[in-house]
């Protein structure tokens, strides 16, 4: 467990994480800027195309 802080991440982790984050971003803008949360909605949708072109190689 405390080995996998000095693990370095992956390129598919970096874009998980970035992933994640832009889906949370776009729920809470939901609540209260619907433009907003569907541009962060469709950057977190370019990262998962990423992500599947990564796993495909």
């Amino acid at each position: 467990m405390i080995f996998n802080l000095f693990k370095k991440k992956s390129a598919t982790d970096k874009l998980q994480e970035k992933y994640e984050k832009l889906m949370a971003e776009s729920h809470h803008l939901s609540k209260t800027n619907r433009i907003e949360s569907d541009k962060k909605y469709a950057e977190a949708q370019d990262i998962l195309r990423q992500m599947d072109a990564a796993d495909t190689k």
